[in-house]
């Protein structure tokens, strides 16, 4: 081995062991997606009647097309099942593959644990070396498990492995995006936003060529794994693309490593203003660290909100007559309202997503503390309060706001697609009354963060709970007390119920409660790295 890759064996054993429970939660989320839309789409198409409905419901929708891929073989189970995973499993994949990377070069060099590691007998290309490996590991044992899911649910062999196969060489392409922009960027920030962007730009490049003649799919990296047409005649070949590309993008930023300077960036880290027209303190600082994802998660829950109202008024031939149609529209099942329903559920869907992003936003005052940035800014006059403070008001707008723009986003398309603009202002109000429930899993966060600081990723268990509890709760009939756990259950599922105040105020209570405690824990405690 060349003296450039000196300790990558090691260095692979120190990735996986501290990135290990990422890992898993990584690889085991994105098989479950592929699972679990296989088995719901069995028990709510039973036959093909109720297939063939769907298929001619979607075909020749452009709005649909573009949120999801190509029409290949949407009257089968595992057409369907390609059709509604591919595009967003890719980007799951990306997602994956842009966070190992980072958080392995980039991170440590910024971080300066890169730094002592060198101090040892390290080669110069040893961690890049290692972030690869452990990346493509992943990707294939992504590949695998999924495969073997998909199989054992009755699908075809080899439809599923086209399948798998398509979302791993889309985590390898964006695997080299990312490696490649940590060589651009001196900072993790910078490298996840030009990652991110790619990613998007790829699911929009897809969208337009699919929604349009297809030339522009061909352009991007979802495009390629679809075009492997999985269930519906697979072909191989776009798979070679893909895996060409990946290595060519590593090969680049191996290149790109070698001009650069240890802990620097091709592109220097850009300087800020002289001055401020407006001296914000740690409100200002806490904006601007999150600026770039607050835009994002808004655009997401967004256009997340435009695919739902594309649906219209064709709810009844997409979800089926199934057992698990219910689920998806309230517990109706026909008329008008079935539409409501599934309008209230799009809606609920949409709002939890919210919560993730409130969740995610106010964890990181958690992450500025255990990544050393919170000991100098709280040495200064800057209070304990005000810093956690400054996360928790981005947290509760940014959500609040976003789930807001979904329901209307929601409504707007809606009512584009069916010409009755009647639901805007239902579905808008419908999204707002989620905002105490969102309040409360943000309200769990700072209660951690206050109180068990090195526990404070426990608040994503929340959200997963009331996912769960929404998907699978009235399908399995959890007992009522399961389902009143989660503060999703109790808003009213409007505009398909009556909005009732309150189980909002209450909610509330208990959100401020959480704060207060939290905040009361934060003060207390030490600060910890």
């Amino acid at each position: 081995m060349s003296d450039a890759f000196t300790g990558t064996g090691a260095l692979v054993r120190f990735a996986l062991r501290r990135s290990r429970f990422a890992l898993l939660w990584w690889v085991l989320g994105i098989a479950a997606l592929y699972y679990v839309t296989s088995v719901s789409l069995e028990a709510t198409y039973p036959d093909q009647e109720s297939l063939d409905r769907l298929a001619a419901s979607v075909q020749g929708n452009p709005a649909l097309l573009a949120m999801a891929g190509p029409d290949y073989a949407l009257n089968t189970l595992g057409g369907q099942t390609a059709w509604q995973t591919s595009a967003f499993g890719a980007v799951l994949a990306g997602l994956m593959g842009t966070f190992l990377v980072v958080r392995l070069t980039r991170a440590g060099e910024e971080n300066g644990q890169d730094e002592l590691i060198r101090a040892d007998v390290t080669g110069r290309a040893a961690t890049s070396a290692a972030a690869v490996i452990v990346t493509t590991a992943t990707n294939v044992l992504l590949v695998v498990l999924v495969a073997l899911l998909l199989i054992a649910t009755g699908l075809p062999a080899a439809g599923s492995w086209a399948l798998a196969t398509a979302l791993g060489c889309a985590g390898l392409v964006f695997m080299g995006f990312a490696l490649v922009f940590c060589q651009v960027s001196s900072t993790t920030r910078g490298a996840w936003g030009m990652s991110g962007a790619v990613i998007a730009l790829s699911y929009l490049l897809r969208a337009i060529g699919d929604a349009g003649n297809g030339a522009l799919s061909w352009a991007s990296p979802i495009g390629w794994g679809q075009q492997m047409r999985a269930y519906a005649d697979e072909r191989w070949w776009p798979a070679v693309l893909s895996l060409v590309a990946a290595v060519a993008l590593v090969g680049l930023a191996r290149a790109l490593y070698s001009r650069r300077d240890f802990g620097a960036g091709l592109v220097p880290a850009r300087r800020g203003p002289a001055e401020y027209a407006w001296r914000g303190g740690a409100y200002e600082l806490a904006w601007r660290l999150q600026r770039p994802t607050v835009i994002g998660w808004l655009i997401g829950l967004a256009v997340g909100g435009l695919a739902y109202g594309s649906i219209g008024d064709d709810v009844g031939d997409l979800v089926g007559d199934g057992d698990l149609s219910g689920t998806l529209t309230g517990g109706e099942t026909s008329g008008e309202a079935l539409i409501e329903g599934f309008y209230a559920s799009a809606v609920l869907l949409l709002a939890i997503g919210a919560a993730a992003f409130g969740v995610a936003s106010v964890l990181r005052a958690r992450a500025e503390e255990s990544s050393g940035h919170a000991e100098p800014l709280l040495a200064t006059a800057l209070s304990r309060p005000t810093f956690l403070g400054s996360h928790l008001l981005v947290a509760l707008a940014a959500s609040t706001v976003g789930t807001a723009l979904a329901g209307f986003a929601t409504g707007v398309m809606n009512g584009f697609v069916s010409g009755d603009y009647g639901r805007v202002g239902e579905l808008t109000w419908s999204a707002l009354s989620y905002a105490p429930s969102i309040w409360v899993m943000i309200g769990l966060a700072v209660l951690l963060i206050g109180w068990l600081p090195r526990f404070a990723a426990l608040a994503w268990l929340g959200i997963t709970y009331a996912a769960v509890v929404m998907f699978f709760g009235p399908l399995l009939k959890f007992p009522d007390w399961v389902d009143n756990l989660s503060p999703f259950s109790h808003p009213a599922l409007v505009p398909l119920e009556d909005l009732s105040w309150p189980p909002l105020l209450w909610l509330t209570l208990i959100a401020v409660a959480l704060l207060v405690a939290g905040f009361a824990g934060f003060r207390r405690r030490s600060i910890q790295t």
